[in-house]
């Protein structure tokens, strides 16, 4: 077959698997020219070593739309700090960064434990079955998003309506354009009046420490993206992961009974599950090489987390969920650089809490119907997850 026969096979799975193709292209043709639509060629990079290369190598690729390939300008972009390049990426992380420290994020430990109670408490009261993406996997990071920003409480329900109807496509691209636009509005009002009475989450902090640095649409649009990257991430996560338990009872018993285990369990989840499939594209800054393939300036890199995540090269039986693993760590399920995921270590803390929590209130939680699985998705997941106990 030919490769421009294969544009989507990164997106592609079966269950929890990328497909078997995709395996093959790692090893045969590690870095995958693809044509889109338009005969623009993209390149897929399929390689641990190679994803990572790409990833931390931010000299010769740009994650920048607008200065690539003249889609506007840094400010105008549609990704907040995933597509802007440095200075402008370090300017604006630095601000983040101190607000991701565990020290700070031990502040919403109580709050995200609290949340959870309340959403099983729901559960429970509504009783069995119930679909735990709805119930659950879908308001929990919601609410910490809420925590995080400071949100004001008499508001969440409304955000939390906005927030999710970004990620439902069911209803048409329109209509979730307009939740984003929505988001922004509502985020760009909200900083203007932290800006006069300044709270106690993240943008009363950043407004309170460097306001004088930031306008309020540059503040809202650092917030819609911790709340694009945190939001459908971690909902993916949780369902996908709580799916994985269930058809692991031994596995299941022990993040329930042993206490730190579900550490180990999250963290191979995290690399296993690979819920964002490919990292934002790059774009070559100069004509490069790579693995004997000729890139020219302005072209397209996309890095397959996937596959990279799954690679041999990692360790022994990649394709099995082996918690406690030497390279645990390693994975490239946040990505990998400047550009690494800022709000990994609160994805983390939320499902360390989530699971355990979860199974100690639900001990023979189990699956109750057919379950969806999302279809060539960035964002890779389920569409229900219908459970009984």
């Amino acid at each position: 077959m030919s490769d421009s026969e294969f544009p989507l096979v990164q997106f592609m799975r079966e269950g929890f698997d990328p497909v078997a193709e995709l395996a093959r292209i790692r090893t045969e043709q590690p870095v995958f020219p693809m044509e889109i639509p338009g005969g623009q060629t993209v390149y897929l990079v399929t390689r641990y070593q190679d994803v990572r290369g790409v990833l931390g190598d931010h000299e010769r690729f740009s994650n920048d739309f607008g200065n690539v390939i003249g889609l506007g300008s840094n400010q105008e972009d549609p990704g907040g700090l995933g597509f802007r390049d440095p200075p402008e990426h370090t300017r604006l992380r630095k601000y983040l960064t101190p607000e991701f420290t565990m020290r700070r994020l031990k502040r919403l430990e109580p709050r995200i434990e609290a949340m959870v109670e309340e959403y099983l408490d729901r559960m429970e009261a509504q009783g069995s079955p119930a679909d735990l993406v709805e119930s659950f996997a879908l308001p929990i990071p919601s609410l910490v998003v809420c925590e995080l920003l400071g949100v004001p409480y008499e508001e969440r329900a409304d955000f939390m309506k906005i927030s999710t109807d970004r990620f439902d496509f069911t209803a048409g691209p329109e209509a979730s354009l307009q939740a984003i636009n929505d988001a922004m509005t509502y985020l760009t009002d909200l900083v203007g009046r932290e800006r006069q009475n300044p709270g106690d989450g993240l943008l009363g902090h950043l407004l309170r420490e460097h306001g004088d640095d930031l306008d309020d649409r540059t503040l809202a649009s650092m917030a819609d993206g911790l709340l694009t990257g945190g939001h459908d991430t971690s909902t993916s996560m949780l369902a996908l992961g709580t799916l994985w338990l269930m058809d692991n009872p031994d596995q299941a018993a022990k993040v329930r009974e042993v206490d730190g285990y579900a550490d180990q369990v999250v963290e191979e989840l995290l690399r296993y599950m690979t819920v964002v499939q490919v990292a934002f594209p790059r774009f070559a800054r100069e004509d490069l090489e790579l693995h004997g393939h000729q890139i020219k300036k302005g072209e397209m890199v996309l890095c397959s987390l996937t596959a990279a995540n799954r690679d041999p090269e990692l360790g022994q039986d990649m394709e099995q969920v082996k918690p406690g693993r030497e390279t645990a760590g390693s994975h490239l399920a946040f990505g990998h650089g400047i550009h690494r995921c800022i709000g990994a270590p609160l994805a983390q803390m939320e499902m360390r809490i989530a699971f355990p929590a979860l199974l100690r209130r639900f001990p023979n939680l189990h699956v109750a119907g057919e379950v969806p699985f999302r279809k060539l998705a960035i964002v890779y997941g389920v569409e229900k997850l219908p459970v009984a106990w």
